[in-house]
């Protein structure tokens, strides 16, 4: 739990916790890191009351066919983000504009309308984040970094993905990648970009198209 956001974390693929027996600690630490950066960053709304996210650790086969379903790509990748808060974010429409149903205000209507009203709002969900273990560990290994350094790096990205960042333009690349690499210092982590003359997104390591910038380093 960060603040008022509950993080649930769920371990589908064994192999996570064999290679790193603390992997859901690790996971509640990146994932409350990126959730306080983007607060400090405030570039983005955030959900002021209580919201929820899941991080699940799962395999090359489950994420293949997330990845083949809904983006088109018959393929698995590193890490998947599926936003809901952000996504809905985009398409809200303004309350003011709707008509009110009658009794919904507990007037001119139902006199029990209020009295059916939840004490306390649900909590906002803000996505979900899927890993796929054999492509993450395969990246570390290639990359020479440690897989718990690269599995931090992918969840702080797919976290900030939740909650509205993106890297299709060149803008939105820089505040993302600026922000993950504060985030990843605060955690003892190298810059991931740094060192080489191209980059691309940690979750688009095999996209041809991937938009490339002098000075930042693939990350996968």
């Amino acid at each position: 739990m960060t603040g008022s956001t509950e993080i649930l974390v769920t371990v589908e693929h064994s192999a996570w916790e064999d290679a790193l027996p603390e992997v859901e600690a690790l996971v509640l630490r990146a994932a409350e890191a990126a959730l306080a950066g983007a607060v400090e960053d405030d570039l983005y709304d955030i959900p002021a009351g209580p919201s929820e996210l899941s991080v699940v650790l799962a395999d090359d086969a489950m994420v293949h066919e997330l990845n083949r379903t809904y983006r088109g790509k018959d393929k698995p990748t590193n890490v998947l983000s599926f936003a809901l808060f952000a996504d809905a974010e985009q398409e809200e429409t303004d309350e003011d504009d709707l008509p009110i149903p009658e009794g919904v205000d507990g007037k001119d209507g139902d006199e029990d309308a209020e009295s059916l009203a939840p004490s306390a709002p649900p909590p906002v969900l803000l996505g979900d984040v899927i890993l796929a273990y054999e492509t993450v560990a395969r990246e570390s290994a290639e990359q020479g970094k440690s897989l718990a350094d690269h599995l931090t790096h992918l969840v702080v990205h797919g976290v900030l993905h939740l909650i509205g960042y993106d890297h299709i333009a060149d803008d939105e690349a820089d505040d993302m990648e600026r922000l993950e690499t504060g985030i990843l210092d605060k955690l003892g982590i190298p810059d991931p970009y740094a060192g080489s003359d191209g980059y691309r997104p940690p979750d688009e390591p095999d996209d041809p198209d991937g938009r490339k910038r002098p000075g930042a380093a693939p990350t996968s």
